[in-house]
């Protein structure tokens, strides 16, 4: 899981696309902080092929899961 809480806009994706590239993971787990990075994440997934969901969990928090 890639835990991308408490980073400012655009460190999140870029982080994701970080590891998408050195890993090509076939399934990811993000954990991330705010509804703006929920949606860059979600485009950048779909882009490179990826199934994006997301939900929020009771802190508040959203877990994003991109699945090929």
């Amino acid at each position: 899981m890639l835990d991308v809480r408490g980073l400012n806009c655009p460190m999140p994706v870029l982080a994701v696309q970080k590891e998408v590239k050195k890993n090509h993971p076939e399934n990811l787990e993000v954990l991330a902080d705010h509804m703006t990075a929920v949606g860059n994440i979600t485009r950048f997934g779909n882009s490179q092929g990826y199934r994006v969901e997301y939900k929020e969990n009771e802190e508040g928090d959203f877990l994003i899961t991109l699945r090929r």
